[in-house]
């Protein structure tokens, strides 16, 4: 019993000792924000209610909300995302928490700023659907829309270029609260703010687990790729669309006609960089908010942070090619335990509430007046 105090008494120091190592986990820094779309608080509103708004999708359904709901940590709770009425994405719905941080969008990478990502979500197939053109003219239709567009942007008329501006400048204030997350409490000084066994996780993230090699920064993600042998969901066999959108994603991604016909495999990077190297490479995502934003991987395979925690103490899945940074780690299940405190403790106490907007109704545009009859006997000077 003494020598596992003791242990335990060290853990708890080395975890002290790590926590004040600079640069592997300050706090969060100011966001960056691009110089072509700066916020504003009219800017922002806009935004969060175009985020609500269904009017941008193919038929009016589907909203960015339909996917990342606020109540679920801005994603969703199924292993792939809902997708577009009458199919199934086929990866999961990321969450939005701090996603302003993020050098690549989505899991593979394929576009650079949240106003690219904004636009992808709304125009995809299986995600919004929507037309720019048919889009755009909807919002025309709202007056209370044209008002807005007409203060923030100074444009006659709704852009939806602009719409998307708007959607990312509200996107950029879903950050996690500090004064919430034990982690950063506790990194700022309140000693009581993280448990003993969040503490000794700290170590063993840092130590003996290795998480720290891919999972540093204030994000926790190295935002680099990496393959690590995800296992398929065992619903693929048998679910129909899944099939349907997953060999759908892989023909119109220009994957060669006799690897399509072989495999549904989604091949993540490699639909960007066309090398066979980066085939299963994903985004390292972050850890922060990870207590409120379950499932995890790209397919949502593993529906706890134990069974994550099990994945990796294994060495990963067993798919190939898979990184070499993946080797089974022996921990004990006292050590697991503390590993899931620790990366709970990254995650706000609760997250702050969230109201739907009311959205503003649509309205036919006004008829035109014809052009006034000139005046009898009028004429035109030359």
């Amino acid at each position: 019993m003494r020598r596992a105090a003791t242990l335990a008494a060290a853990a708890v120091a080395l975890a002290a000792a790590c926590g004040a190592r600079a640069g592997s986990s300050a706090a969060l820094p100011p966001v960056p924000v691009p110089s072509d779309n700066p916020m504003s608080a009219a800017k922002i509103e806009l935004g969060r209610l175009l985020f609500w708004d269904p009017r941008l999708s193919g038929n009016g359904s589907t909203a960015c909300v339909s996917c990342h709901q606020p109540s679920l940590g801005w994603g969703e709770r199924s292993a792939v995302s809902r997708g577009y009425p009458g199919t199934v994405h086929w990866r999961n719905s990321q969450t939005l928490w701090n996603v302003a941080y993020y050098e690549r969008l989505f899991w593979d990478g394929a576009v650079g700023s949240l106003e690219a990502q904004a636009q992808s979500a709304a125009e995809g197939a299986v995600a919004g659907n929507g037309d720019s053109a048919m889009m755009e003219m909807r919002l025309r239709l709202v007056p209370e829309y044209v008002r807005r567009f007409r203060q923030v942007f100074g444009a006659e008329w709704p852009r939806i270029t602009h719409a998307w501006q708007a959607i990312a400048a509200f996107e950029r204030t879903l950050v996690s609260d500090a004064a919430r997350v034990p982690f950063d409490r506790w990194r700022a000084g309140r000693a009581d703010a993280l448990v003993p066994s969040a503490q000794r996780g700290w170590a063993l993230f840092n130590g003996k687990a290795g998480c720290v090699r891919c999972h540093t920064g204030p994000l926790f993600t190295d935002q680099s790729f990496h393959a690590l042998g995800v296992p398929r969901l065992p619903q693929t066999g048998a679910h129909m669309l899944l099939q349907i959108t997953s060999r759908w994603q892989n023909l119109q991604r220009g994957v060669a006609h006799g690897q399509y016909r072989a495999s549904d495999d989604d091949l993540g990077l490699e639909y960007l960089t066309r090398d066979a190297a980066d085939r299963g490479k994903f985004r390292t995502p972050s850890l922060r908010e990870l207590r409120h934003t379950a499932p995890y991987m790209h397919n949502g395979a593993l529906s706890t942070l134990r069974a994550v925690v099990d994945f990796f103490d294994r060495g990963g899945g067993e798919g190939a090619p898979k990184s070499p940074l993946l080797q089974p780690l022996g921990l004990t299940p006292d050590e697991k335990t503390d590993l899931v405190a620790f990366l709970e403790s990254l995650s706000m106490d609760a997250p702050p509430a969230v109201t739907a907007p009311v959205l503003p109704p649509t309205e036919p545009l006004p008829p035109r007046r014809p052009p006034a009859a000139p005046a009898a006997g009028a004429t035109h000077g030359r």
